[in-house]
């Protein structure tokens, strides 16, 4: 009896802000969103976190909860810190700005997971690559929110191509193994016994 297959596992990508309540959830709403509408849902495994432990088992920032509700985004968000263990379950870690690159990237145990810490804005093709940080909102007022939710949508396109090219990368068999050369053996007759 042959063996059911296993379906592949999801591409796994965690959004990283400071205390996971502004950015960092609204960035895995609008990211969640993006990929379902694409057909991805199920294929690609969305969540965040906080570079700090200020905020754990809080509710997203209210004035994320606003800004998300007006443009039709869903969100249910508890707040947690990011720890180093998670690499290795993880496809991409997306920092928010550039403190956050380089925390994760100190915190990963090896290159391999380093290489996996990317920020959001350099998906944004129209973004000047003196300008990857999305601010922080959070002593701001609404327009400021919603300034952060344009940022975001704007990546977010690009990095749902990215994650769809690792996907279809995924799924495309490896090449087959060279064959070994063939080489020509001329038979040589048997002695003839005396």
């Amino acid at each position: 009896m042959m063996g059911r297959m296993r379906a592949p596992s999801p591409y796994r990508v965690c959004f990283v802000c400071t205390g996971n309540i502004c950015r960092s959830p609204m960035a895995e709403s609008v990211f969640r969103a993006y990929a379902e509408e694409a057909g991805l849902d199920g294929l690609v495994e969305v969540d965040s976190a906080g570079t700090g432990p200020w905020h754990e088992g809080d509710g997203a920032d209210r004035r994320t909860i606003s800004a998300l509700t007006a443009h039709g985004y869903e969100q249910n968000h508890t707040a947690r810190q990011f720890q180093s263990t998670w690499f290795s379950a993880l496809d991409l870690v997306i920092a928010l700005d550039s403190g956050h690159l380089r925390e994760l990237r100190a915190l990963a145990p090896t290159p391999e997971d380093a290489a996996k810490v990317r920020l959001l804005r350099a998906y944004d093709p129209d973004t000047a690559p003196d300008a990857l940080d999305v601010p922080d909102p959070y002593f701001g007022g609404p327009d400021d929110f919603e300034a952060c939710l344009e940022m975001i949508e704007a990546a977010s396109e690009g990095l749902l191509d990215a994650v769809s090219k690792a996907l279809a990368a995924r799924d495309t068999p490896a090449p087959a193994a060279p064959a070994a050369p063939v080489t020509s053996v001329t038979p040589t007759a048997p002695e003839e016994s005396a």
